[in-house]
Protein backbone atom coordinates (compact mmCIF):
# COMPACT_ATOMS: atom_id res chain seq x y z
CA UNK A 1 0.00 0.00 0.00
CA UNK A 2 1.12 3.56 -0.63
CA UNK A 3 -0.14 7.04 0.10
CA UNK A 4 0.75 10.59 1.06
CA UNK A 5 0.16 12.24 4.43
CA UNK A 6 0.70 15.65 5.91
CA UNK A 7 3.56 15.97 8.35
CA UNK A 8 2.36 16.60 11.90
CA UNK A 9 1.50 20.17 12.86
CA UNK A 10 4.46 20.14 15.27
CA UNK A 11 6.83 19.29 12.39
CA UNK A 12 5.05 21.87 10.22
CA UNK A 13 5.68 24.54 12.88
CA UNK A 14 9.37 23.59 13.02
CA UNK A 15 9.88 23.52 9.25
CA UNK A 16 7.43 26.08 7.89
CA UNK A 17 5.73 28.15 10.58
CA UNK A 18 2.91 28.35 13.07
CA UNK A 19 0.14 28.83 10.49
CA UNK A 20 -2.71 26.49 11.39
CA UNK A 21 -4.92 27.82 8.58
CA UNK A 22 -2.29 26.97 5.95
CA UNK A 23 -1.75 23.57 7.57
CA UNK A 24 -5.46 22.76 7.39
CA UNK A 25 -5.96 23.95 3.81
CA UNK A 26 -3.04 22.61 1.77
CA UNK A 27 -3.67 19.63 -0.46
CA UNK A 28 -2.07 16.23 -0.57
CA UNK A 29 -0.61 15.17 -3.94
CA UNK A 30 -3.05 13.82 -6.50
CA UNK A 31 -3.14 12.70 -10.11
CA UNK A 32 -4.98 14.74 -12.74
CA UNK A 33 -6.52 11.68 -14.36
CA UNK A 34 -6.38 7.87 -14.37
CA UNK A 35 -3.86 8.12 -17.23
CA UNK A 36 -1.18 10.14 -15.42
CA UNK A 37 1.69 8.43 -13.66
CA UNK A 38 2.66 11.34 -11.44
CA UNK A 39 1.01 12.75 -8.35
CA UNK A 40 1.17 16.55 -8.53
CA UNK A 41 2.83 18.13 -5.50
CA UNK A 42 1.61 21.65 -4.74
CA UNK A 43 3.41 24.75 -3.48
CA UNK A 44 2.54 25.81 0.05
CA UNK A 45 3.30 29.47 -0.68
CA UNK A 46 4.10 31.79 -3.56
CA UNK A 47 7.56 31.21 -4.99
CA UNK A 48 9.76 33.57 -7.00
CA UNK A 49 13.14 32.43 -8.29
CA UNK A 50 15.64 34.72 -9.98
CA UNK A 51 17.90 33.46 -12.80
CA UNK A 52 20.57 31.15 -11.37
CA UNK A 53 18.95 31.17 -7.92
CA UNK A 54 18.27 28.02 -5.89
CA UNK A 55 15.54 27.74 -3.27
CA UNK A 56 14.78 25.05 -0.70
CA UNK A 57 11.03 24.50 -0.76
CA UNK A 58 9.01 22.57 1.84
CA UNK A 59 6.12 20.40 0.67
CA UNK A 60 4.51 19.59 4.03
CA UNK A 61 4.09 15.99 2.95
CA UNK A 62 5.53 12.58 3.65
CA UNK A 63 4.80 9.27 1.96
CA UNK A 64 4.67 5.61 2.81
CA UNK A 65 4.90 2.72 0.37
CA UNK A 66 6.07 -0.86 0.04
CA UNK A 67 9.69 -1.61 0.86
CA UNK A 68 10.42 -2.76 -2.72
CA UNK A 69 9.27 0.59 -4.11
CA UNK A 70 10.74 4.06 -4.39
CA UNK A 71 9.08 7.44 -4.77
CA UNK A 72 10.67 9.48 -7.55
CA UNK A 73 10.27 13.25 -7.37
CA UNK A 74 10.61 14.92 -10.77
CA UNK A 75 9.97 18.38 -12.16
CA UNK A 76 6.73 18.65 -14.17
CA UNK A 77 7.66 18.72 -17.85
CA UNK A 78 5.88 22.01 -18.42
CA UNK A 79 8.06 23.69 -15.77
CA UNK A 80 11.22 22.59 -17.53
CA UNK A 81 9.99 23.51 -21.01
CA UNK A 82 8.32 26.82 -20.19
CA UNK A 83 10.50 28.15 -17.38
CA UNK A 84 13.79 26.21 -17.44
CA UNK A 85 13.21 25.20 -13.81
CA UNK A 86 14.88 22.06 -12.50
CA UNK A 87 15.40 20.09 -9.33
CA UNK A 88 18.99 20.48 -8.18
CA UNK A 89 19.32 16.72 -7.70
CA UNK A 90 17.56 16.12 -11.05
CA UNK A 91 15.43 13.29 -9.62
CA UNK A 92 14.60 13.00 -5.95
CA UNK A 93 14.81 9.46 -4.60
CA UNK A 94 12.65 8.83 -1.55
CA UNK A 95 13.27 5.41 0.00
CA UNK A 96 10.67 3.55 2.05
CA UNK A 97 12.67 3.96 5.28
CA UNK A 98 12.52 7.77 5.02
CA UNK A 99 8.89 7.70 6.20
CA UNK A 100 8.53 8.85 9.83
CA UNK A 101 12.29 9.08 10.39
CA UNK A 102 13.43 10.61 13.66
CA UNK A 103 14.96 13.72 12.07
CA UNK A 104 11.95 15.20 10.27
CA UNK A 105 9.13 12.60 10.07
CA UNK A 106 10.01 12.03 6.41
CA UNK A 107 9.15 15.58 5.33
CA UNK A 108 9.87 15.80 1.60
CA UNK A 109 11.74 18.96 0.60
CA UNK A 110 12.59 20.27 -2.86
CA UNK A 111 15.64 22.21 -4.02
CA UNK A 112 14.56 24.17 -7.10
CA UNK A 113 16.87 26.12 -9.42
CA UNK A 114 16.07 28.61 -12.15
CA UNK A 115 18.35 27.75 -15.09
CA UNK A 116 16.72 30.38 -17.30
CA UNK A 117 17.48 34.04 -17.87
CA UNK A 118 14.17 35.40 -16.51
CA UNK A 119 12.72 35.57 -13.03
CA UNK A 120 9.97 32.96 -12.53
CA UNK A 121 7.03 33.27 -10.20
CA UNK A 122 4.65 30.52 -9.16
CA UNK A 123 1.51 30.76 -7.07
CA UNK A 124 0.63 28.98 -3.88
CA UNK A 125 -1.23 25.79 -4.80
CA UNK A 126 0.51 25.43 -8.17
CA UNK A 127 2.06 22.05 -9.01
CA UNK A 128 5.70 22.26 -10.10
CA UNK A 129 6.88 18.73 -9.29
CA UNK A 130 5.32 15.29 -9.28
CA UNK A 131 5.87 12.07 -7.41
CA UNK A 132 5.93 8.70 -9.16
CA UNK A 133 5.90 5.38 -7.30
CA UNK A 134 8.13 2.76 -8.92
CA UNK A 135 8.78 -0.86 -8.01
CA UNK A 136 12.45 -1.81 -8.14
CA UNK A 137 14.30 -5.10 -8.39
CA UNK A 138 17.26 -6.41 -6.40
CA UNK A 139 20.03 -8.87 -7.11
CA UNK A 140 20.11 -12.44 -5.87
CA UNK A 141 22.90 -11.48 -3.47
CA UNK A 142 20.46 -9.29 -1.55
CA UNK A 143 18.51 -12.39 -0.53
CA UNK A 144 21.56 -13.62 1.36
CA UNK A 145 22.34 -10.34 3.06
CA UNK A 146 20.82 -9.23 6.30
CA UNK A 147 20.08 -5.68 5.16
CA UNK A 148 18.88 -3.62 8.09
CA UNK A 149 17.33 -0.18 8.29
CA UNK A 150 19.83 2.62 8.40
CA UNK A 151 20.52 3.61 12.00
CA UNK A 152 19.67 7.29 11.36
CA UNK A 153 16.11 6.50 10.25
Amino acid sequence: MRDFEKISFEQFKNDIGNDEELYNEYLLPKRDSIYTAGYDIYLLENLTIKPGERKKVPTGIKSYFNRDEVLLIVIRSSMGFKHNIRLCNQVGIIDADYYNNADNQGHIWLMIQNEGDKECSFKKGEAIVQGIFVKYLTTKRDDKLNIQRKSNY
